[in-house]
């Protein structure tokens, strides 16, 4: 099946959507940021096919969200986030955020983020750059930017 490509969109959403927006991306994102950087074992931990979990890994590779370095002297490679993959774990924390209040159960979190600023258990808030205040939905306006797209005939 063709992917859409929401590269050349003006928006960052859609854009974001392009490197991650299919169910696996976020998740060997996860796998890599917790440990496990051989494709064995994040193909063990996801139970992925080897196909899928190659064209994954090689998407992500190719928007320099990972980056591939050989482990051995055969063609073996583990996987480490770049800082651009580093950034994207900010919008796994915010996700997480989210799944653990709505769809956790009276089971509660399945883990816990221990910061080590502060060594304390933490979520993630989001707060105003310039302010510190919090930073939700209704608290925003949403304005045309530099990047927005020109609609012809305007």
């Amino acid at each position: 099946m063709q992917r859409t490509n929401f590269s050349e969109m003006a928006c960052s959403i859609a854009r974001t959507l392009d490197v991650i927006g299919e169910p696996w991306s976020p998740l060997i994102l996860r796998d890599i940021w917790v440990g496990f950087s051989r494709f064995e074992q994040i193909q063990s931990d996801l139970g992925i096919s080897r196909k899928v979990l190659t064209e994954r890994l090689n998407h992500l590779v190719e928007c320099g969200v990972l980056e591939r370095r050989p482990y051995d002297n055969r063609p073996r490679y583990e996987y480490v986030l770049t800082e651009k993959g580093t950034e994207l774990i900010d919008v796994l924390m915010v996700m997480v955020g989210w799944g653990d209040k709505w769809l956790a159960g009276e089971a509660g979190p399945p883990v816990l983020y221990r910061h080590h600023a502060c060594g304390e258990i933490s979520a993630v808030d989001l707060t105003c750059a310039h302010c510190g205040q919090p930073l939700h939905a209704p608290d925003v306006d949403v304005l045309p930017g530099p990047g927005a797209a020109v609609i012809s005939g305007e």
